[in-house]
């Protein structure tokens, strides 16, 4: 199987030698894998397809900077022509570490730091309520916030925001009824956002969020580019992402995957076509910090073969490996670890780092990733995580809104997961 290598320094090495980049085949086994059973994520993934789970996917997974595995499945479309490796996916979500890194590249300019208030950098948000419960009328008891959020606290989804992605609580319904994510300029979303309250004081529970928006304006601000601009000349542009941006020209709309949503009650799939189905054909007028990118699988390996170098690839250096364990590490305090109910704990066995979720313990979150393994996804089910223990990193990209709904793909980035580590029977190596 010919395959896209990568070979470059292990995770966190300090190596001075630049990676270099080849079309070459790269067989499992001279990574450490077993391929007759890393055949077990194809026929998985293949399965999927083959009941209708699932239009198309594709799979990457490199060990040692070597791509071992690199599978397309099914089509771009139901009706549509086969899945190719340079499918173009709305990654929604996955942009949240693009725009985390953005932000660090920032930092290690020294223009920002982790306990710095965010409005410093966002006087808008200087007067924030805090929800607190409800009057008769439906109208919003709130009391003034006791502090501003961090910058720390927005890059950990603990600073108080909510995001509108849902409505079974109070302030997520307010977020949803009020048109953030629409916001056409910068200004319209600061002065919605700043009408609204935090779902909780800034540091006392981990709530997924605009934060990271709110981090994308904060790129502009400090670097005086716009986000898009910024992102291409200090990342996409260095590491040859030549298919990632906020929007797909029309020589490429060809390439871009379908997007489905399953009903809730047959789970058959249909087009989507909900608020979240942004239009990709042109420039937005506002970047996405939190969810905005289109990428391809080629795309974001290169991007996670850069972290996993240490911040390094081909010779091109968008971060220090210091800088990148900074990010990976968890950054939750132990009160947000201990609220009930937490979406990460140490019960749980998994924190969050600087947009990143992290696996602090292996055997209390049930998984054969390696402890430090950081990752995210994104809204149409696209997944990734880094495992720096074991020197691996895994994409998977598939296009289905709300996978949820369809219990077969509500775990299948964990599913994924398993699949590729029994199939490493030498993890030493």
């Amino acid at each position: 199987m010919a395959a896209l290598v990568f070979v470059g320094a292990p995770a966190w090495s300090a190596s001075k030698a630049a990676p270099v980049a080849s079309l070459t085949a790269s067989a499992p086994e001279t990574a450490g894998f077993s391929p007759e059973r890393l055949e077990r994520l194809d026929a998985y993934m293949q399965g999927l397809v083959d009941q209708g789970h699932l239009p198309g996917a594709i799979t990457l997974v490199a060990r040692h900077g070597k791509i071992v595995s690199y599978e397309t499945f099914g089509k771009t479309a139901i009706d549509g022509a086969p899945m190719t490796k340079d499918t173009i996916f709305r990654i929604y979500s996955q942009t949240k570490p693009v725009t985390g890194v953005a932000m660090m590249i920032l930092f290690e300019e020294g223009k920002w730091r982790l306990d710095d208030p965010v409005t410093k950098f966002v006087p808008e948000l200087a007067h924030l309520q805090v929800y607190k419960g409800q009057n008769p009328d439906g109208t919003f008891i709130t009391e003034p916030a006791a502090r501003a959020p961090t910058m720390r606290e927005i890059m950990s989804h603990t600073g108080g925001f909510a995001y509108g992605l849902r409505t079974d609580q109070p302030v997520e319904k307010a977020y949803r009824d009020s048109g953030l994510l629409g916001s056409k300029t910068q200004a319209e979303f600061l002065t919605t956002l700043a009408k609204l309250p935090l779902a909780s004081q800034p540091g006392t529970e981990w709530r997924y969020s605009v934060s990271v928006d709110i981090q994308g304006l904060i790129v502009e601000r400090l670097s005086g580019m716009s986000l898009a601009d910024f992102m291409k000349s200090r990342i996409f542009d260095p590491l040859k992402m030549t298919d990632t941006a906020f929007w797909v020209p029309p020589d490429k709309q060809g390439r871009l995957a379908a997007l489905y949503i399953p009903d809730p009650k047959t789970r058959k799939l249909t087009l989507a076509d909900n608020f979240m189905v942004l239009d990709v054909s042109k420039s937005p007028t506002i970047a996405s910090g939190g969810g905005g990118l289109v990428s391809t699988t080629a795309d974001y390996a290169r991007f996670a073969q850069m972290l996993l170098n240490g911040g390094e690839l081909d010779g091109a250096r968008i971060l220090s490996p210091g800088t990148i364990r900074l990010m990976a590490s968890n950054h939750l305090s132990d009160i947000v670890m201990a609220a009930p109910g937490a979406s990460f704990s140490s019960a749980k066995g998994v924190g969050f780092g600087l947009d990143f979720a992290v696996v602090t313990d292996p055997a209390r979150d049930g998984t054969l990733q390696g402890e430090g393994t950081y990752s995210w996804g994104g809204a149409a089910g696209t997944w990734f995580w880094i495992d720096p223990k074991n020197d691996l990193f895994m994409l998977g990209m598939i296009h289905i809104l709300a996978r949820e709904i369809d219990p077969a793909l509500a775990k299948i980035n964990d599913d994924a997961a398993t699949l590729v580590y029994q199939a490493l029977v030498d993890p030493a190596q």
